[in-house]
């Protein structure tokens, strides 16, 4: 069931695995449109139960969750304090984990996290939030988990556990092989939970080894539960949490005994669910264009045949007979799903001049295209579309890059102390050169960058981008530095989206007055940057699109070197020849700050290029083994319709 909002207990669906449709599923969940109008809802729980517990004259006791997943929640437990009036003077805090060591003043804490998103900007008492400490002694350590253990259980337990989940299925801190009773301890973390964390610490050398968390047992001693998961690269590990069996190798799966939890998931989360990727195979479909195609290419690719080989055998044997009756045989439904692929491949991404465009995904006029190029980070743009940026330069196309961000917090401390150095020797006075190695030799955890450590860090960048946009044949006169406010805060966290930001990006859409728009569109990407940067785009797009010129301006969105766009959403696919893959693989190697030891792989050991070739051949071997064209690569589009 998906839901835009509503109270998650008045679903009329209740309990996992009893209906038809999701008869696979063994833990209760909600999917949303977004996550911001999930966490609002949450909050809306939360806030419900506090005021329950304050009628009542009994604290609140509360369960709480770090990471990028409750942040919307506590805005709005913050907005409803402040502005509706609700108040948590009644409330108890657990939190759930915190790295260890690690100290309270450390920008990277638990305890900064919490403060900085919920303490500091609501009434709770002082005395009443607990977090782990992360710098006991390892002597005392042992009876420390114990006491926090037993305050827990002095308020008789946690009214509402609010948790997030890893890649590894870990809830809080507790790792694939975390006991079913497990209480609070200290843990060793995984590589991925490290790997994941790496952003924060920028790289994964800096990320803690072990944490103190609340066990398994502790958690499920809950009287309520809600999981959140956002964004497709958790779209995995909750299938296994949600459908696979109960399992100490994906701790969240223990959640399946508890009789009153909830998963809170946005659409791209649930992707992997049975119900979501395949509905066919748990209930009776409409069958739209898409869901069609969809089923299609599933089908071709769980029997490792061409499209054009299928039969009517292979349908009715998986669940697809509804299908044929409405299409009528194989054969029919083969060519028509077919050609809508073929038909969305193209070596003209900006249109082909004097064809016939009635079959191509792209206008034929105006022969030449003013085209921006949008790009997060100052690679994204050749390492997503390189091949294609080349194609739109080369068959004669206006194009303008647009580079929202500096991406100065993704250049290390010991690059920036090179290039002031290499200053510094050439010009021996340069005071602020010599203020920036001071900075460096002297800078520790607690330290934010300073204001001409985070431009000297963009210019970096700059001088990168403009080397592969050369290389590629734009005019400098057609780059454009945004530097959009929201990212220029010297940390990891960033500024909300605001007006600010949304203006830059509109005056320049409106300088440019493009026919094509290609956006960063890939929300899974371990950057919270991205979907900023593509809300600032849409934002623009909203306020620009009762101008004339919008009504030509088509808008293609591309993802980035973590995830692709699959094979049935495709709607502009541009192939590359193997001398264009090594041209865009030059372009990558211009960002010389990001090769050998770049620090968002994620858990990922491969360099961008590498994934970004890697990618392509395997969109293009798709293609290819659903009975298309061979091709050495491929970058895949998107297009957004507004």
């Amino acid at each position: 069931m998906k839901v835009d909002s509503t109270d998650l207990k008045s679903i009329a669906y209740t309990e996992a695995g009893k209906f038809e449709e999701t008869r696979f599923e063994k833990i209760h969940n909600v999917i949303f449109d977004s996550s911001n109008e999930a966490s609002i809802i949450v909050a809306e729980e939360i806030a419900a139960l506090i005021n329950e517990k304050e009628a009542l004259n009994q604290p609140c006791v509360l369960g709480l969750a770090t990471g990028s997943s409750p942040i919307k929640v506590y805005e709005e437990l913050v907005r409803m304090h402040k502005e509706e009036g609700l108040s948590f003077s009644n409330v108890v805090t657990f939190n759930l984990d915190e790295y260890y060591p690690m100290g309270k003043d450390n920008i990277q804490s638990y305890f900064y996290f919490m403060h900085e998103h919920l303490f500091n900007h609501v009434d709770i008492l002082p005395e009443n939030i607990n977090i782990p400490n992360g710098m006991v002694s390892a002597d005392d350590l042992y009876q420390y988990c114990i006491d926090y253990e037993l305050k827990i259980k002095s308020y008789g337990g946690l009214d509402f556990q609010l948790l997030g989940i890893g890649r590894t299925g870990h809830i809080g801190f507790n790792e694939p092989g975390s006991h079913l009773n497990s209480g609070t301890r200290s843990i060793t973390l995984d590589h991925v939970t490290r790997a994941d964390a790496a952003p924060a610490f920028l790289g994964i050398d800096n990320v803690p080894r072990k944490a103190i968390t609340m066990g398994i047992g502790t958690v499920k001693s809950a009287k309520r539960i809600v999981l959140l998961g956002w964004g497709l690269n958790k779209a995995k590990i909750l299938k296994d949490t949600i459908e696979g069996e109960e399992t100490s190798s994906v701790p969240a799966t223990y959640l399946q005994d508890h009789d009153n939890t909830t998963f809170v998931i946005d659409s791209e989360a649930s992707s992997e669910l049975t119900r979501v990727k395949t509905p066919w195979l748990v209930a009776s479909c409409h069958w739209t264009d898409i869901l069609k195609l969809k089923a299609v290419v599933w089908l071709s690719e769980l029997l490792s045949k061409p499209i054009l080989k299928l039969t009517d055998k292979d349908y009715n044997d998986n669940g697809m007979s509804g299908l044929l009756t409405e299409e009528g045989t194989a054969y029919d439904l083969n060519i028509k799903m077919f050609n809508k692929l073929q038909h969305t491949i193209t070596g003209w991404p900006g249109g082909k001049p004097n064809a016939d465009d009635s079959h191509r995904p792209e206008r034929a006029n105006p022969a030449k295209k003013r085209v921006i190029i949008f790009s997060p980070h100052p690679d994204d743009d050749v390492i997503s579309m390189g091949g294609t940026f080349d194609r739109l330069v080369e068959q004669g196309h206006e194009v303008h890059i647009a580079y929202q961000t500096s991406g100065n917090i993704a250049v290390s401390d010991e690059e920036a102390l090179k290039f002031a150095e290499i200053i510094c020797k050439l010009n021996p006075d340069n005071s602020e050169a010599k203020a920036i190695i001071d900075f460096l030799q002297s800078k520790t955890d607690k330290d934010i960058d300073s204001k001409a450590l985070r431009q000297l860090k963009g210019l970096i960048r700059q001088s990168e981008s403009l080397a592969a946009t050369r290389y590629l044949g734009v005019k400098d006169e057609n780059v454009h530095f945004l530097n959009l406010p929201f990212y220029e805060t010297g940390t990891i966290k960033k500024g909300n989206l605001t007006s600010d930001d949304i203006d830059i990006v509109t005056s320049l859409i409106e300088a440019v007055k493009p026919h094509q728009i290609y956006a960063a569109g890939d929300l899974a990407d371990p950057h919270g940057t991205h979907k900023v940067c593509l809300d600032a785009l849409f934002e623009a797009i909203d306020v620009l699109k009762p101008k004339a010129f919008m009504n030509d301006c088509w808008v293609w969105l591309y993802r980035g070197a973590w995830h692709e766009w699959e094979s049935y959403e495709i709607e502009m696919a541009v192939p590359m020849s193997p001398d264009q893959v090594l041209k865009k693989r030059h372009a990558i190697f211009y960002h010389q700050s990001q090769k050998d030891g770049v620090m968002f792989q994620g858990d990922d050991s491969r360099e961008f290029w590498v994934r970004a070739e890697d990618r392509n051949r395997l969109t293009a071997k798709k293609y290819n083994d659903l009975g298309l064209a061979d091709y050495a690569a491929i970058e895949a589009f998107k297009r957004y319709h507004f």
